[in-house]
């Protein structure tokens, strides 16, 4: 059985601010970094979201930019 209780942030902070000195630093070893870094993996930030849903150049268009950047850059030289 699950039980999923919806608490801003600002509430967990005060009620953690009230812990012992012992329990806050159990707590911040708790989540360690690797928690942190794991849990963080799984989650898509907005921007990594925008980069994902933006266009991408089919095969052929790499080829051709790849082609003009190459006369550009020959073109830049003379």
């Amino acid at each position: 059985m699950e039980l999923t209780i919806n608490v801003e942030y600002e509430q967990i902070l005060k009620l953690a601010k009230q812990l012992p000195a012992a329990k806050i630093i159990q707590l911040k070893s708790d989540l360690n970094t690797d928690f942190i870094e794991n849990k963080a993996e799984k989650e898509i930030s907005d921007f990594q979201r925008f980069l994902l849903s933006g266009p991408v150049m089919t095969d052929d268009q790499l080829k051709d930019f790849k082609q003009n950047r190459e006369s550009w850059n020959v073109w830049r030289k003379k």
